[in-house]
């Protein structure tokens, strides 16, 4: 009786919060928002080293001759992406995430995420024989990755009011439409199967996890993979000329890539000996030797090569470790999360993050042909660490609103 009552008393006296619970549950809620910072963090800055270290090689000869050309362009899209951090983590940047998913705002939000890809056809730089950005205040912006945090909040909001929408084949269809559109907007313009494949991959990731029933994503698995057995058959019966299709170019390549140095197989077979040629612990940071103009854009989407040159082994696996982590813990905070608007959101970012590491790496370990995807937060590219920061702020506008 003693011990009970003590243990009663001690319960009345511990203060809670009417909307969110006890103290105790919000210390431990916020304790997930410091480790996912330090994490990220972590990306960003050994990002900025291997960016300096793979760049100033193409940045000294390039025609600005200047060797922290890549760097400084990095460093100042990762300020502004911080800026965008802290107010998403503003009172204004609550009231948004909040306001975003109300019906209206929501579409507003689609329709403008895909005019900003129709825009392309008017205002687009073209770079490399692809018209995919356009600028802004001295920013390159990509739309495709607009779409992608679009897709996100649209998705999250209809599962908040639809919570089994997914449940029933009809439903599962109309949570796709909005996808698919956006997707085949992306493909058709702005000719970035990458971008397009990840959009459907979120969508299909929210879908999986909105669910109750997973008859549908065994099924379109399926599909998949028979559709993906199919085309490597048909490619491996193929005879690569000329006038054919671009895409399957890139297969014929990804397949015999020894037979096809002139037509592209150079590439993804100059990344294979960088990574080879790294073994266990690298030839040091700086010391990479396919660096010096033998991998195209190896700043980009081919830095995952040059970081197994330079760290080996080792670094690479600390590195997948790291985005690991960061998975982890967006799951975790997920798994805590009440509000099912909130928990989809983390969701989406954490599914895009995800399938975006898997992607690269299998591209430079020519696991699955080129398709021109970058490493989050490692890579090069104003557009896309803006936009992951973006998504980033809003993981933890939510992790703090909900306590995780």
């Amino acid at each position: 009786m003693g011990r009970t009552a003590t243990a009663i008393s001690k319960t009345k006296k511990m203060p809670t919060n009417p909307e969110n619970g006890s103290k105790g549950k919000k210390r431990r809620g916020y304790s997930l928002v410091l480790p996912l910072a330090l994490v990220m963090t972590g990306l960003l800055i050994w990002g900025l080293f291997m960016i300096f270290s793979s760049s100033a090689y193409s940045g000294g000869v390039g025609d600005s001759e200047d060797i922290y050309e890549f760097l400084k362009r990095q460093i100042l899209a990762e300020i502004v992406g911080a800026g965008v951090i802290l107010l998403i983590c503003s009172r204004l940047g609550g009231f948004a995430i909040a306001l975003a998913r109300k019906k209206l705002p929501r579409f507003i939000i689609v329709a403008a995420a895909a005019c900003s890809v129709i825009m392309l056809l008017f205002f687009g730089i073209t770079r490399n024989g692809a018209t995919r950005w356009f600028q802004i205040a001295g920013l390159s912006v990509q739309p495709a990755e607009i779409v992608k945090i679009a897709v996100i909040i649209f998705l999250a909001a209809l599962v908040a009011d639809y919570p089994k929408i997914c449940d029933s084949f009809a439903g599962y269809v109309v949570f796709m439409v909005v996808p698919v559109i956006l997707a085949g907007l992306v493909y058709v313009i702005t000719d970035n199967l990458s971008s397009a494949i990840i959009i459907m991959g979120i969508a299909a990731a929210l879908g999986f996890v909105a669910s109750s029933d997973i008859k549908f994503h065994l099924v379109a698995v399926a599909f998949g993979a028979a559709g993906v057995w199919a085309v490597i058959r048909h490619a491996e019966n193929m005879t690569y000329t000329d006038d054919m299709s671009y895409r399957w170019k890139r297969v014929l390549v990804w397949l015999h890539p020894e037979e096809h140095l002139r037509e592209g197989g150079y590439q993804p077979l100059q990344a294979l000996y960088a990574i080879g040629s790294g073994g266990l612990t690298g030839k040091g940071i700086g010391r990479s030797i396919q660096k010096l103009g033998t991998i195209p854009e190896v700043h980009n989407d081919m830095i995952f090569s040059v970081i197994c040159e330079e760290t080996g082994l080792v670094g690479a696996a600390l590195l997948l470790m790291a985005f690991a982590a960061l998975i982890v813990i967006m799951g975790a905070i997920a798994w805590r999360i009440d509000n099912v608007y909130g928990k989809m959101l983390v969701i989406g970012v954490m599914a895009h993050i995800a399938i975006q590491v898997i992607l690269n790496v299998m591209v430079v370990t020519a696991i699955m042909p080129n398709t021109g995807v970058s490493l989050p937060f490692i890579s090069y590219g104003g557009s896309s660490v803006l936009f992951l920061m973006m998504e980033m702020g809003m993981v933890f506008r939510v992790a703090r609103d909900n306590n995780a």
